[in-house]
């Protein structure tokens, strides 16, 4: 019998507080959508050490970035709106150290949210930092007041999305303010709201699966269709080369 592959994923982070201490923690949706979908998850806190990260990247077969709060745009050359609420320094730091190493090795990975904001960015790609302001003839992406909203979803044929969802009416979730502009380098759109705002973003490079999704397949308002994106992923890793992970200069 094969052996599962190990699948890595950040976890989120929240300093001290008057209510508590420090802790790391990760939305029970991701490591059971990869359970289900026939991987094991490795929960990774977000480590200071570089050498400490490529240790444990080692030992997987692939990754997947879970959503939270805003990247820094200052950290990508742009000036912070109002609107940011930027996730925690440590775990910023981390999640870019890692999804460096990630990409310099080919490593299988699937964005998700915030993951899939970084996925993008990190490899030359940029953000609409409030799409009230940026896209403002487009939808309401986020309702507050409904954890459930939800909205079309029009995919390209021939996609691993569109593998998952076919030619049916789609609508998946939508929680985000913020939203892939620029497309980085070696990847393509895969998936759109039909008001233009992009939803999945695919690597087009032959040795590297990493795909990324702005609506959350994880979450309890996702449907059973959603999930299959998962066992696409993992099915994936068992595709991939080993060669494609040794890490590259």
């Amino acid at each position: 019998m094969p052996r599962k592959p190990l699948i890595g994923l950040n976890a989120d982070y929240r300093p001290t507080r008057k209510e508590g201490p420090a802790l790391s923690f990760v939305p029970a949706g991701y490591y059971n959508a990869i359970e289900a979908a026939g991987g094991v998850p490795v929960i990774l806190p977000p480590l200071c050490d570089k050498g400490d990260i490529a240790g444990v990247l080692d030992l997987l077969q692939g990754f997947v970035l879970v959503g939270g709060g805003d990247l820094d745009p200052r950290r990508d050359g742009f000036q912070l709106h109002s609107s940011v609420r930027p996730m925690d320094a440590r775990r910023e730091e981390f999640d870019r150290a890692l999804m460096d190493q990630i990409a310099r090795r080919r490593m299988p990975v699937f964005g998700i949210g915030a993951g899939m904001q970084l996925l993008n960015v990190s490899q030359g790609g940029n953000l609409f930092l409030h799409l009230p302001e940026d896209m403002p003839e487009a939808i309401p992406h986020r309702d507050p007041q409904d954890p459930e909203h939800r909205h079309g979803l029009s995919v390209v044929f021939g996609s691993l999305i569109e593998r998952v969802y076919g030619d049916s009416e789609i609508r998946v979730n939508s929680m985000h303010h913020q939203a892939v502009d620029e497309v980085a380098p070696g990847f393509s759109v895969t998936a759109r709201c039909p008001d233009g705002v992009i939803e999945a973003i695919e690597s087009t490079q032959e040795d590297w699966l990493a795909i990324g999704t702005q609506f959350h397949p994880e979450s309890e308002s996702a449907s059973a269709l959603d999930v299959r994106i998962f066992e696409e992923f993992v099915e994936g890793i068992a595709k991939a080369k080993p060669a494609a992970m040794k890490l590259v200069a």
